[in-house]
């Protein structure tokens, strides 16, 4: 959406938004699709599931766009809709989550080419830090999936959790605790 061959920005779509124009609604729904899909998978593990949740969340987040405070950022506000869909979706369901990301995949640093031997280490190793985050609870995967594998801020993931920022470091404190024991602890066989 433009005017006089200049993108909207955030706050002028949602004012329009807010005003009953559904174009400048869609064109929020496109700049924030991926990270509402992503917040999502991470709470529900499937993308299928996630696909779904996040569609309801953007519905339902139209709804609410008169109840939106102007001058607030909209992502936080956003994820944090998407995050309870999702997790009354998991709840409704009543199964674990499982996650299947692939964030490490893109996290390669260096200029030099990665030895065949040190790529299947890090294979190992990013495989291994995956199931034990998969196995921990779902409120200390919850807050290390959004903070650290999804990259929100303090703020962000507290807004898509539904709690205040003391919460989230309190949790992830703890979470990575019991995640630090998990990954030092061989597997008992």
């Amino acid at each position: 959406m433009k005017v006089e061959g200049r993108p909207l920005d955030e706050s002028e779509l949602l004012a329009r938004a807010t005003a009953g124009n559904q174009r400048a609604y869609e064109e929020l729904v496109h700049i924030y699709s991926e990270i509402a899909f992503r917040t999502a998978f991470a709470v529900l593990g499937s993308a299928a599931d996630a696909e779904e949740a996040a569609q309801d969340a953007f519905v339902k987040a139209f709804h609410a766009l008169p109840r939106f405070r102007r001058g607030e950022p909209f992502r936080p506000w956003l994820l944090a809709i998407v995050g309870n869909e999702a997790r009354s979706r998991r709840r409704a369901a009543g199964r674990r989550v499982r996650l299947e990301l692939r964030a490490a995949e893109a996290a390669r640093t260096g200029d030099a080419a990665p030895s065949p031997e040190a790529v299947a280490l890090a294979a190992s190793e990013r495989q291994e830090l995956l199931r034990a985050v998969e196995s921990l609870e779902p409120l200390d995967r919850d807050v290390i999936v959004l903070r650290f594998l999804l990259e929100l801020s303090v703020a962000e993931t507290a807004a898509t959790l539904g709690v205040v920022e003391g919460t989230v470091k309190s949790r992830l404190s703890r979470a990575l605790g019991r995640l630090r024991t998990q990954v030092r602890e061989p597997a008992s066989a």
